[in-house]
């Protein structure tokens, strides 16, 4: 059975940072692409992160939605089965719940409907 935990979530100020980690378990991870989505209040989930397999075990390709290049980076760890969303200069429009996914060989998608597994999210609030 596949899981996705996240974890990290918080409450901080404008300018703060937070890491997010997300732990998964019952898949063959160095396969997988994994995504960072998030969603706020009324609004649709929408990308904003995936560090997606490129052909080998060390060679991963990351994209980033335009909101939040510069200030987030993801990175992998799959020694750990663990993918992390360090972000940097938050600004209170990035206040969601954020939830980590992962896809098989998936191609480096941006849509949320692509993906096959959800962690339950983490909220994530920046005041100003």
């Amino acid at each position: 059975q596949v899981q996705l935990v996240e974890s990290g979530g918080g409450l901080v100020q404008a300018g703060a940072s937070l890491r997010l980690s997300c732990a998964a378990s019952g898949l063959s991870f160095i396969w997988y692409d994994m995504g960072w989505f998030r969603q706020a209040p009324g609004k649709e989930r929408e990308f904003v992160v995936v560090n997606s397999w490129s052909g080998s075990r060390t060679n991963y390709a990351v994209s980033y939605a335009d909101s939040v290049k510069g200030r987030f980076t993801i990175s992998r760890d799959n020694a750990k089965n663990t993918v992390y969303l360090q972000m940097n200069s938050l600004k209170p429009e990035d206040t969601a719940v954020y939830y980590c996914a992962a896809r098989y060989m998936g191609g480096g998608s941006v849509s949320s409907g692509d993906y096959n597994y959800w962690g339950q999210g983490t909220q994530v609030t920046v005041s100003s």
